[in-house]
C-alpha cells in the first residue's frame, strides 16, 4: 500500500550558473509530496488500524525535519559566494547554506536523504520512504526514489 502527504512552503533561491532569469534571486511556492508504502496496520483497536501510518504523523515528521528549516528561508550554494557573504550580512536572516545548487532536482535528493532514516519502520509495520516529489511551479517539479 502506499500514502502520500503533500505540504507546502516558500522559499528563495537561485541558480547561480544558469543562463536565463533562474540567475537572480526569486523565490517559489513549493510542495512536496511524500510517498510511503508499508504494510496496512490490523492491529484491533489500535489508533492506526486500517492505516499505514497517521498522515497527521506524516506531517509532523515532514515538518520536523526539512519543511519548518526551508519555509520562508534563502536556499543558497556554498559556492555562491557573492549570495553567501550578503546573506550572511543581514541579522538573523534565515539561510540554509547547501553543498549543492538548490536546483528541484538537488532539493528533491536532500529532502529524500533527510526523510528516509525518519519515516523507517516508524510503525514496525515495513514502512518505507518511496518517493519525495517537490514542485518548484505547479507545472514543474522532480521524483526523488530510493536506488534500487
Amino acid at each position: 500500500m502506499f500514502i502520500t502527504r503533500r505540504l507546502e512552503f516558500d522559499a528563495g533561491h537561485r541558480i547561480p550558473n544558469h543562463t536565463s532569469q533562474c540567475k537572480h534571486l526569486h523565490g517559489h511556492r513549493y510542495a512536496i509530496e511524500i510517498t510511503l508504502s508499508g504494510d496496512i496496520i490490523t492491529a484491533e483497536g489500535q489508533s492506526e488500524q486500517g492505516m499505514v501510518m497517521d498522515f497527521s504523523d506524516v506531517k509532523r515528521i515532514a515538518k520536523e525535519q526539512v519543511v519548518d528549516a526551508w519555509d520562508h528561508a534563502f536556499l543558497a550554494y556554498r559556492g555562491d559566494k557573492v549570495v553567501c557573504d550578503f546573506l550572511a550580512s543581514l541579522p538573523n536572516h534565515k539561510t540554509i547554506i547547501l553543498e549543492v545548487v538548490p536546483t528541484v532536482e538537488n532539493l528533491a535528493q536532500i529532502a529524500f536523504d533527510i526523510l528516509n532514516p525518519a519515516y523507517r519502520d516508524t510503525y514496525g509495520n515495513h514502512l518505507r520512504l518511496k518517493q519525495v516529489r517537490i514542485y518548484e511551479t505547479p507545472n514543474n517539479w522532480a521524483d526523488c526514489m530510493p536506488g534500487e
